[in-house]
């Protein structure tokens, strides 16, 4: 017998650019929790897996995850004063409310969320 596993679905996670962040972010309706990130750093690897799980989780409570990569796109790291990785700014109907800097638990994250719902 053989088994397989079933596919997981794809987290709906866009990428923002320097060039379309106001669009991506700042025009969207609802929440957005935008992940200010970089390939090499560590805790904002650990921090991918649950911003999966909440892009799955809240994406029918038009919750948006958006991930911007600071190493290709600095003009909207440094806008946003960006210092440590990972930052996630939340957004609110296109208006930045808070941050939270470093590794957030997901418990945490999703209170924060709730909040805004």
């Amino acid at each position: 017998m053989i088994f397989r596993k079933r596919p997981k679905p794809e987290p709906p996670i866009r990428h923002a650019t320097d060039e379309d962040f106001e669009e991506v972010v700042e025009e969207s309706n609802g929440v957005v929790v935008v992940d200010f990130w970089a390939p090499w750093c560590g805790p904002c690897r650990m921090m991918a897996p649950i911003l999966d799980e909440i892009a799955l989780e809240y994406a029918e409570q038009g919750v948006a995850v958006v991930k911007v990569n600071t190493d290709q796109e600095p003009l909207s790291a440094e806008r946003f004063a960006i210092r440590s990785i990972p930052t996630l700014i939340f957004f609110k109907d296109g208006e930045p409310l808070f941050e939270m800097i470093g590794p957030v638990p997901k418990p945490v994250l999703e209170r924060e969320i709730e909040q805004l719902l």
